[in-house]
């Protein structure tokens, strides 16, 4: 994670961390995330991908992503879909496991999740912790519920009733 990191900031490649990682820094109580999402300003994901493999990490492209694998278990999917674009400027520092990162802003967190969730070609283990993602982030930023739109509302209070 640390390569990773440096690698970027050493750059100066705007980037921030998504999904997972983002969530588990704006929520009270983090949980385990299986690999790390991030995204790269518009218009450096290759100088950014050519950059992470110099450094030793091996790159997958895919649609809507490239996927990395370097030396540990950790696996680094990078998004290219448009949506994300402008996350990186609005990201903030923060100190990630020991490491200083740049993650997502509350809002564009809770956005990413929202649009995961509403993305019908994911499995639906996935979208139901988007859902929980979701969750957590309204439990612990109780202002946020006031900007969710009408359909996340509905799921998330038939969770309330139940």
């Amino acid at each position: 994670m640390l390569l990773l990191v440096e690698t970027l900031e050493q750059r100066e490649i705007p980037w921030c961390m998504i999904g997972g990682l983002a969530v588990n820094h704006w929520a009270e109580e983090p949980m385990a995330t299986a690999d790390v999402d991030l995204v790269i300003a518009a218009g450096r994901v290759a100088e950014a991908v050519e950059a992470l493999k110099k450094a030793g990490f091996k790159a997958k492209r895919f649609a809507w992503s490239v996927n990395l694998k370097g030396r540990s278990k950790v696996s680094v999917q990078i998004s290219t879909e448009k949506f994300y674009r402008d996350f990186p400027q609005r990201a903030v520092p923060a100190d990630i496991h020991g490491i200083l990162m740049r993650v997502a802003s509350l809002e564009d967190t809770l956005q990413g999740k929202i649009a995961a969730w509403r993305d019908r070609e994911r499995r639906p283990s996935k979208r139901q912790k988007d859902l929980t993602d979701i969750l957590r982030l309204i439990e612990s930023h109780p202002r946020l519920k006031k900007s969710l739109p009408a359909d996340v509302l509905k799921h998330l209070n038939s969770l309330e009733t139940t």
